[in-house]
C-alpha cells in the first residue's frame, strides 16, 4: 500500500461529493435549452436522489454521530463536521430547487397551459367537482386520528405522505383533542388531472394535499380545525441481515423488508406553512432535531411530479423520440444470435443502440433445442421482465438453467426475491452467490452442441439485465464465443454456485481477486513508461472513484508525467489540479438525456492500447467486496469502436461537461468560443437509425 498521498487534504468527502453531484443535476432543470417536461423530470431527479442520499448515507452518518473520537473516510474528518456541512449544502441544494420549482417551471408550464389548480383560484364549477371527487374517492379510505391517550401517535411509513392537524373543541364523547393525524393511503394519486371542461384548460392538475386540505374539516365533525399541514418523514432504509447467521438468505431478507418502512426517522419535510407548534410536536415524535428539519414551498414529495411528463402530450416539450440502430453485423430482420457471434465479436452502445439483441439472445436460447445450458447473474431486472420470461420458458422446456440472483440489490430485494421465486418453481437452479459478496458482474453465458462439440457463449456488460433503463443509461453490451473468455466467464459462475479456490484467468479481471492487483499494475505500468520517455495515457470512465489506493497511485501516475482523463458522472474524492501532485489529472462530469452508467478503462500501454469494459465502479467495494468482472475489448476493430464512441466524445464534449476544480467544485464548461459539441447528440446522430 502506497502511502506517498494519504494525506487527509488529498481527498473529497463522498457525501459532499454526491451533494455536488444533485446539484449538477439540478442545473440541468435550470438549464433553458432543455425541453421543459425534461427539465422537470431533472427536478424529480433530485429529489429521488436526496431521498435515497438520506436514506442511505446520512443514515449512516447518524449512526455514527453518537461514537466519539472517531474520523471518517481518508480525508479524516469527524462525523459531527461531516454532518453538519451535509446539512448545510442539502438545506441550500432543496431551497434552490423549490425556488427554481416555484419561480420558474410551474410559471413555465403556466404558459404553455399545463396548470396546477391552487385551491384558492378554484372556480365553483371546479370546487363542485373536486368536493365530489373527495367524498367518492378520497374520503373512503382516509381513517383520522385523533391524538390522546387511547391513541397514540401512528406509525409512519417512510416516505408517506401525511398531514398534521391542529384542532380545538370536544368530540361527540366530550373528548378534547389538539392534534390529530391524516395518513394519505398509498392508493390514492398524489396528483389528479381534471376534466379539460371543468379545468378549463389544455391539462389541469389539482394534488392530493389541496384536495384534503380543502375538506379537512368533513373529517373531524363539529370540531374547529385550526391548521392542516402535510409532512414527510424519512427513515434509514439500510437493511440489517447477518448473513453470516442466516441460514437461509431469502427468507431472512423476506422478514427484515418490512421492517424497512420503520426504521429511524433522519428526515422530517413539512410545508413551511406549518405552526412552530405543531413542527415542534412532529420533531418530537420522530426523535429529531433541528437539523433534520426541512420547510419547503410546496409539496413534500416532488418526485410525485414524475408523472406529469407522461400524461402531458405535448411533444414540442420533451426530448425527440429516435430509434435505436444495430451494429452492422445484426441489422437484418430474424437474425440468428449464435452465428452472428462465431462471426466476430459484438459491441452493443446502448441506447443508442438497441437492446433487443440481448433479449433476442436469450429468447432463441431458450427455444433452441441446441442449447443445453443457460447461466446468468441478476443484480437489477425489474419487476416485469422479459429476460426473467425467458429464463422461465427456458427451464420449463428442460434446459439446465442457474441464475444467480442477487437479494441485496438495495431497493430491488423485493423484486429479486419474487423472481427467484419464480424461478425455482418452473425448475432453474437459483443461488444467491457468496455470502458477504454482492454479485454485481453483468453475465450471460450459453451452452450450445454444434457439430459433435460443445460451444459456449457469453454476453458481458457495464449495465443491468433491465430493459427499461437499457432505454435510459449509456451501457456497453459484448458478445463473444472466444474460448478463453467464455472459459473465464464459467469459472466465474462456478465459483458462484459451488466452492473452491480462485482459478487464474485468461482475460477477465475479477472482483475480489483479481481486478484491484491489476488495476493498480496497469496504472503503475503507465508511469513507469512515462518515466521511461515513452508515451503513457489512462483514460477512465465511471461512476464513482473512492477507493483510496486507486487514487494514490494516480496520484503517483501523475507525478510520473501520465495523462490522466478521469470521466466520472458522480461521486469522486480525487482532487486533480493540485501543483506537484495531480497536475496531469483532469475530471470531468457529464449530465445529459441519459444517465452514464458505462465502465470504460484505457491504458496506453506503449501504443497496445489496452480498453476494458467493467460493471465495476473504482470503489472500495466493488473492487474489494463484491463480484464484479472487467472485460478486455481484444476485437481491433470493436476496440475503436469503444475509444470511439465511449471515451472520445467524452473528452470533447463541450455542453454537458463539468470540470472539477482542486477544491471539488464544478465548473461547467462552455461553448461559446467553439462549436458546441454534445457527446450523447453525436451519439444519437451516428448510432440510431433516425429522429422523428
Amino acid at each position: 500500500m502506497t502511502t506517498r498521498f494519504n494525506a487527509p487534504e488529498y481527498f473529497i468527502n463522498r457525501e459532499l461529493s454526491q451533494l455536488a453531484f444533485n446539484r449538477r443535476v439540478l442545473e440541468q432543470a435550470m438549464d433553458d435549452e432543455n425541453p421543459l417536461l425534461e427539465r422537470l423530470k431533472f427536478l424529480c431527479i433530485v429529489s429521488s436522489n436526496m431521498d435515497e442520499f438520506f436514506e442511505v448515507r446520512v443514515a449512516g452518518l447518524k449512526e455514527q454521530l453518537g461514537v466519539k473520537g472517531v474520523l471518517i473516510g481518508p480525508e479524516k474528518i469527524s462525523p459531527q463536521e461531516a454532518f453538519q456541512r451535509v446539512s448545510q449544502e442539502s438545506r441550500l441544494l432543496v431551497d434552490q430547487q423549490y425556488k427554481l420549482l416555484n419561480e420558474v417551471i410551474l410559471p413555465a408550464m403556466a404558459r404553455q397551459d399545463i396548470r396546477f389548480l391552487r385551491r384558492t383560484h378554484w372556480s365553483p364549477e371546479q370546487s363542485e367537482w373536486i368536493k365530489a371527487y373527495f367524498f367518492r374517492e378520497v374520503m373512503p379510505v382516509l381513517t383520522p386520528i385523533g391524538l390522546d391517550p387511547a391513541h397514540p401517535f401512528p406509525r409512519v411509513i417512510n416516505k408517506s405522505l401525511n398531514f398534521a392537524v391542529e384542532l380545538e373543541g370536544k368530540d361527540a364523547f366530550g373528548r378534547s383533542s389538539s392534534n390529530a393525524i391524516v395518513q394519505a393511503p398509498r392508493v390514492l394519486p398524489r396528483v389528479i388531472q381534471l376534466p379539460k371542461e371543468i379545468a378549463g384548460h389544455e391539462y389541469g392538475f389539482v394534488f392530493l394535499s389541496s384536495i384534503l386540505h380543502a375538506h379537512v374539516n368533513e373529517l373531524f365533525n363539529g370540531m374547529n380545525v385550526k391548521g392542516c399541514y402535510q409532512f414527510r418523514v424519512t427513515r434509514n432504509s439500510n437493511l440489517f441481515v447477518d448473513e453470516e447467521e442466516v441460514t437461509n438468505l431469502r427468507a431472512a431478507l423476506q422478514g427484515e423488508l418490512s421492517h424497512r418502512h420503520y426504521g429511524n426517522a433522519v428526515r422530517l419535510e413539512v410545508a413551511d406553512n406549518c405552526s412552530p407548534e405543531m413542527t415542534a410536536f412532529l420533531l418530537q415524535q420522530f426523535g429529531l432535531g433541528p437539523d433534520d428539519l426541512y420547510q419547503v414551498n410546496g409539496l413534500v414529495n416532488l418526485v410525485r411530479l414524475f408523472q406529469i411528463p407522461d400524461r402531458v402530450d405535448r411533444p414540442d416539450l420533451k426530448y425527440p423520440s429516435f430509434v435505436p440502430g444495430l451494429p452492422d453485423c445484426l441489422d437484418e430482420k430474424q437474425i440468428d444470435m449464435f452465428q452472428a457471434i462465431r462471426h466476430g465479436d459484438v459491441l452493443v452502445h446502448q441506447p443508442f443502440q438497441s437492446f433487443n439483441p440481448v433479449i433476442e439472445f436469450l429468447t432463441q436460447a431458450a427455444m433452441d433445442p441446441n442449447v443445453l445450458a443457460i447461466k446468468q447473474t441478476v443484480y437489477r431486472t425489474g419487476s416485469e421482465s422479459v429476460l426473467m420470461d425467458a429464463l422461465i420458458k427456458a427451464a420449463q422446456n428442460g434446459k439446465e438453467v442457474t441464475v444467480v440472483v442477487e437479494l441485496m440489490a438495495r431497493f430491488d430485494e423485493e423484486a429479486n426475491i419474487n423472481w427467484a421465486a419464480q424461478l425455482e418453481e418452473a425448475g432453474a437452479h437459483v443461488v444467491y452467490g457468496v455470502v458477504g459478496y454482492k454479485t454485481h458482474a453483468k453475465m450471460l453465458l450459453i451452452v450450445r452442441r454444434e457439430e459433435n462439440r460443445l460451444r459456449r457463449y457469453v454476453h458481458l456488460g457495464t449495465g443491468n439485465y433491465h430493459p427499461r433503463t437499457a432505454k435510459l443509461y449509456t451501457d456497453f453490451g459484448l458478445f463473444t464465443c472466444n474460448d478463453d473468455i467464455c472459459s473465464d466467464a464459467s469459472d466465474v459462475f462456478a465459483q458462484l454456485t459451488g466452492v473452491g479456490k480462485a482459478t487464474k484467468h485468461a482475460y477477465l479481471w475479477q472482483s475480489p481477486f483479481t481486478m484491484h492487483p491489476n488495476l493498480l499494475k496497469a496504472i503503475r505500468n503507465e508511469a513507469a513508461n512515462a518515466k521511461a520517455g515513452l508515451p503513457a495515457a489512462i483514460i477512465g470512465k465511471m461512476n464513482s472513484l473512492l477507493e483510496p489506493e486507486v487514487i494514490q497511485v494516480l496520484y503517483e501516475a501523475s507525478c510520473a508525467g501520465v495523462k490522466i482523463d478521469l470521466i466520472v458522472r458522480g461521486v469522486c474524492a480525487l482532487r486533480p489540479g493540485i501543483p506537484g501532485v495531480s497536475e496531469n489529472i483532469r475530471v470531468r462530469s457529464v449530465i445529459g438525456r441519459f444517465l452514464e452508467h458505462s465502465r470504460i478503462f484505457y491504458f496506453r500501454n506503449n501504443g497496445a492500447q489496452d480498453v476494458y469494459i467493467s460493471s465495476a465502479d473504482w470503489m472500495g467495494r466493488n473492487l474489494l467486496r463484491r463480484i464484479e468482472v472487467a472485460c478486455p475489448v481484444l476485437d481491433p476493430r470493436l476496440k475503436k469502436r469503444v475509444i470511439k464512441e465511449g471515451l472520445e466524445p467524452y473528452l470533447k464534449d463541450n455542453t454537458q461537461t463539468w470540470e472539477m476544480d482542486a477544491d471539488g467544485s464544478y465548473r461547467r464548461k462552455s461553448s461559446r468560443r467553439s462549436k458546441p459539441v454534445s457527446a450523447q447528440s453525436q451519439l444519437l446522430e451516428s448510432l440510431g437509425v433516425h429522429h422523428k
